[in-house]
């Protein structure tokens, strides 16, 4: 009998050793790593016409977790998909994730296993002069105007003639086989844009609406001070004309939707994943749907109110 109960004992003291070497073994596995949720410095590339929301997201990421920091480099979309090949950049958001060719080469010449997942949906807004009589357009006329053949002579401006998601947008989806106008105008920036809108009454700008659909943002509301946002004719009712507001942008009614996506690159659960979970969870969700993009992720709900008389 004594034989056995030492043996009973002996086992019992084996898998406690085991727990508890193995709740050790986690809590330094976790000290080890590079960065975690809560701690750290990343780096991440971001579609330059999603710097608002991107901001404003980053802002409250950090200020929950003082000890960490994503430093963000605003490019036009080509560059940043071009971070793919980069192993130091950890995150990527654009107006669309990898392609099988591009994941095929993370995995095999990176040995990262990338991930990708639409978090919200924001539109291309068109901006014209506040003196511009011009203000109702349908897309045949649009697609005119952007190849230089409308009956007006608007000059189309945009954020960079190559490389950027707006234009690449706008050739795909717009344009298809046919060419842009040689009067098209390349400002640097979305706000260059609307600033050469401002001072150009025969101009007509293309952003995307983050820098100019929150008016509960002061920069915003000084944008929109400085130019005339225009209406577009709606998707499922011919002849009505909408903004690019939220509602619009969530059941595609406004014609010009795109999404807005992230690529995380990370073979840990890092500072990437944390602030990629962020954006996919209720407090991201909130504050895309408070800078009057669509969440992707959480329910949108339009509900009716009657005003009082």
């Amino acid at each position: 009998m004594r034989p056995a109960s030492g043996s009973v004992c002996l086992i019992i003291f084996f898998f406690l050793t085991l727990l508890l070497n193995s709740c050790t073994t986690d809590d330094e596995r976790k000290d080890k790593l590079p960065d975690t949720y809560d701690r750290g410095t990343i780096h991440i590339c971001a579609d330059e016409s999603f710097k608002p929301i991107i901001d404003a997201q980053i802002a409250v990421y950090e200020s929950s977790y003082p000890g960490t920091r994503i430093m963000v480099d605003y490019k036009p979309e080509a560059e940043c998909l071009q971070d793919f090949g980069v192993d130091s950049i950890r995150v990527i958001i654009a107006t669309r994730g990898y392609t099988q060719t591009e994941e095929n080469f993370m995995v095999d010449s990176m040995k990262i296993g990338p991930s990708q997942l639409t978090v919200a949906r924001d539109a291309i807004a068109v901006i014209v002069n506040p003196l511009s009589e011009d203000s109702l357009f349908t897309m045949p006329e649009l697609k005119e105007i952007l190849k230089g053949k409308f009956t007006k002579k608007l000059i189309p401006v945009f954020d960079g003639v190559k490389a950027t998601s707006t234009v690449r947008f706008i050739v795909d989806s717009v344009l298809q086989s046919d060419s842009l106008s040689p009067n098209t105008v390349a400002a640097r920036t979305s706000e260059a844009v609307i600033d050469y809108v401002a001072k150009t009454p025969d101009a007509i700008g293309f952003i995307g609406v983050s820098w100019i659909g929150n008016k509960e943002d002061t920069s915003q509301l000084n944008f929109l001070r400085k130019v005339k946002v225009a209406r577009l004719e709606s998707t499922d009712r011919p002849g009505k004309f909408v903004l690019p507001f939220q509602i619009n942008i969530s059941t595609k009614t406004y014609p010009m939707v795109r999404d807005l996506v992230y690529t995380l690159k990370e073979n840990h659960k890092g500072l990437g994943k944390g602030f990629t979970d962020f954006l996919a969870e209720d407090r991201g969700q909130l504050i895309f749907k408070r800078a009057y993009l669509a969440p992707a992720i959480r329910s949108f709900y339009v509900r009716k109110v009657r005003l009082r008389e």
